[in-house]
């Protein structure tokens, strides 16, 4: 079952359990989505494929996070409740990101394959990674720990 089809098996239920938050939360979603698949019909495509469906997911749950930050700095602590379990909910969507120890070793291992020895090799190192893990990665987490791995 593709994203497309496990959202809305996923708002179907929401509606029968009566849960109101999660099925808002789930719209929101699907009208993000309905969006980007408009934005890209003049390039020729229909409904964005899976790939791009998670890096907007991605990118829904970074503007929560922002906002979260923001209203905390701003004592508003029950919007920046509202925005986590936003994020909670949208984060179910997204496999499971590699991280610590696995992505650790897998940077070794794309460093290794690469024969990369320094930053102006991280972009060979982060394209070997992207390759065999993909949507695995959060890719501000990842970028990060190359360029740590490459400098020490």
């Amino acid at each position: 079952m593709g994203l497309r089809e496990e959202l809305t098996a996923a708002v179907k239920t929401s509606m029968l359990a009566r849960n109101a938050e999660r099925t808002s939360t789930l719209r929101l979603i699907q009208a993000k989505l309905k969006d980007t698949d408009i934005a890209a019909r003049p390039k020729g495509i229909e409904a964005i494929p899976d790939d791009e469906i998670l890096a907007m997911l991605r990118s829904m749950i970074k503007s929560r996070r922002d906002s979260v930050t923001l209203y905390r700095q701003g004592g508003r602590e029950e919007l920046a409740v509202k925005e986590e379990s936003e994020i909670t909910i949208i984060a179910e969507f997204l496999p499971q990101t590699l991280e610590g120890e696995a992505l650790d070793a897998a940077i070794k291992e794309a460093i290794a394959s690469t024969g990369a020895t320094t930053a102006k090799d991280m972009g060979k190192v982060v394209g070997a990674l992207k390759a065999k893990h993909g949507a695995a990665l959060d890719m501000g987490i990842t970028s990060a720990a190359v360029k740590t791995a490459l400098a020490g």
